[in-house]
C-alpha cells in the first residue's frame, strides 16, 4: 500500500468513543477504528464487553443518562487530550405485538435510538470543538429508508436519526465537524439471530438483497473508516448504506 493511500485512511493520533461497542456491530466498529490507529473507548450498557476488542478500551455507560455520558467523554478527553470521533452504534429494537404495550415500546426505542443519540452527538461535538474538529457517524437502518412491519419505533427512531444527521451536520459544519449515516442492511448479530435462524424470514431476507448472504459486522468496517477518516474529508450529512443492494433493488 502506498504511503499516500495509508495516510489517507489512516486514524494515528485520533481519539475515539463508541457507543454499543459490548458486542455485534458496535463492537465491530471499534475493532475497526483501532485497527486503522485510532484510540478507542468503547461504552455499553453492560459491565463488561461481550465481545472483548484488544486494544479497545472499556467503560460501562447507559447513554440514556446524559450525565454518565458525559462524564465518559471528558473521561477520554483528559486521558487522550483530545476527542476526534463519535460513533453512535448503541440501539435497540423491540418489535410490537399483540400482547405488547405499544405507546411504551414506542417510546423506549426512540430513547434510546433517537433521544440519547441526539445527547450524545451534542456532547462529544461540544469535545471535539475544543480540539479544532471532528466525525460523528450514527448507526442508523435500511429501516431509516423503507418501511418495515410490526416495528414503527424503529422505523421512526431510525428515520429521524438519519434526519437528525443531516441537521447536525448544518449546524456544525462551521466548527469542522462532520456527521454522516453508517445504514446497514440484515447484519447477523445477537439483535437479529431470531430471523437468521428461523428459515422462511431468513430466505424472506435473503430475497432481497443482490448480495446472496447476510451481512455480518466486519462489512460495515471500511465504510466506518471510510467516514472517519481525512478519506472522506468532503463529506457530510448523507447517507452510506451497507446492505447488500436492499435499499437498490426493484424487481
Amino acid at each position: 500500500m502506498s504511503d499516500y493511500l495509508a495516510n489517507l485512511f489512516s486514524l494515528a493520533g485520533r481519539t475515539a468513543v463508541v457507543t454499543g461497542a459490548s458486542r455485534g456491530i458496535g463492537a465491530a466498529l471499534a475493532k475497526a477504528l483501532c485497527g486503522a490507529g485510532a484510540s478507542v473507548t468503547g461504552l455499553g450498557r453492560s459491565a463488561a464487553p461481550a465481545e472483548s476488542v484488544p486494544g479497545v478500551s472499556y467503560l460501562a455507560c447507559d447513554i440514556r443518562d446524559a450525565d454518565a455520558f458525559e462524564q465518559a467523554c471528558e473521561q477520554v478527553f483528559q486521558s487522550e487530550g483530545r476527542l476526534d470521533i463519535l460513533v453512535n452504534a448503541a440501539g435497540i429494537t423491540l418489535p410490537q405485538d399483540a400482547d405488547s404495550d405499544s405507546f411504551r415500546v414506542f417510546d423506549e426505542t426512540l430513547a434510546v435510538n433517537l433521544t440519547a443519540a441526539y445527547r450524545c452527538c451534542e456532547i462529544a461535538s461540544g469535545c471535539m470543538k475544543r480540539n479544532g474538529g471532528g466525525a460523528i457517524i450514527n448507526v442508523t437502518s435500511i429501516g431509516a429508508a423503507l418501511g418495515f412491519p410490526g416495528n414503527p419505533g424503529y422505523v421512526a427512531a431510525k428515520g429521524g436519526l438519519a434526519a437528525l444527521t443531516r441537521a447536525l451536520a448544518l449546524d456544525l459544519a462551521s466548527h469542522n465537524i462532520r456527521v454522516n449515516n453508517l445504514a446497514p442492511g440484515y447484519i447477523r448479530t445477537a439483535m437479529t439471530e431470531g430471523s437468521y435462524a428461523n428459515p422462511a424470514r431468513h430466505a424472506a431476507r435473503l430475497e432481497r438483497m443482490m448480495i446472496k448472504r447476510w451481512g455480518m459486522p466486519e462489512d460495515l468496517a471500511g465504510a466506518a473508516i471510510f467516514l472517519a477518516s481525512d478519506a472522506s474529508a468532503y463529506v457530510t450529512g448523507t447517507d452510506v448504506f451497507v446492505d447488500g443492494g436492499w435499499t437498490a433493488k426493484g424487481l
